[in-house]
């Protein structure tokens, strides 16, 4: 099958979400945790976040165009400044699929669909119990993407909890966390490790 240009501005919305949400591969699947200043909590999945350094350690995820609906996790980021990345587990993927709802914004998702908040001292936002790996960030700046209205959010690592048996030699062993991918809208796989490679300097590439 081949798609050009036209092809796929010719497919149906639904049809087209789905396969563009898919060609980048299996992503990571997240709930992001954020709280606004009423005290009101807020959890949604993303399948966007990214690496992007280490020194400062920084990681951002993209954010969809605001609206009356949907936007209330990047409001309570640029209010709090704070907020938490937790990986998503086989135990509890049908709850964090549907934290994808649009629910008001007086109704916490960890209560909705049954997500428990959990707080570690000087860190306002809300981790997910169930999770065990989970990222503390501070809000430090946020992109506006105008091509399509969305907004990159880049936030600075306070904080990493993370199982002891997933540090192997330095290396995060991602199987061992027992952590989950996302592939589209709605399709979640395991994750299996397959090999392991040196950091590559020039001189030890090998002949193929």
């Amino acid at each position: 099958m081949i798609y050009n240009k036209e092809d796929i501005k010719a497919l149906d919305r639904i049809t087209r979400l789905k396969i563009i949400n898919s060609v980048s591969g299996i992503k990571p699947a997240n709930l992001i945790g954020t709280i606004n200043n009423q005290g009101k909590t807020n959890l949604a999945i993303f399948s966007s976040v990214v690496h992007l350094g280490s020194d400062p350690a920084l990681l951002g995820f993209i954010a969809r165009p605001q609206t009356a609906d949907v936007g209330h996790t990047i409001r309570n980021i640029k209010e709090n400044e704070m907020y938490t990345i937790n990986h998503i587990h086989p135990e509890f993927i049908e709850k964090a699929h549907y934290t994808s709802a649009k629910f008001e914004s007086e109704i916490s998702e960890f209560e909705r669909c049954k997500l428990t908040e959990e707080y570690i001292t000087d860190f306002k936002a809300p981790f997910v119990k169930e999770s065990n790996f989970k990222i503390g960030l501070r809000f430090k700046e946020a992109l506006d993407i105008k091509l399509n209205g969305t907004t990159l959010i880049i936030g600075e690592i306070e904080h990493l909890i993370i199982p002891d048996n997933a540090l192997l030699n330095g290396d995060i062993d991602l199987e061992a966390t027992n952590s989950i991918g996302i592939s589209g809208l709605n399709s979640y796989y395991t994750l299996k490790k397959i090999e392991n490679h040196p950091y590559v300097r020039v001189n030890e590439v090998p002949e193929f």
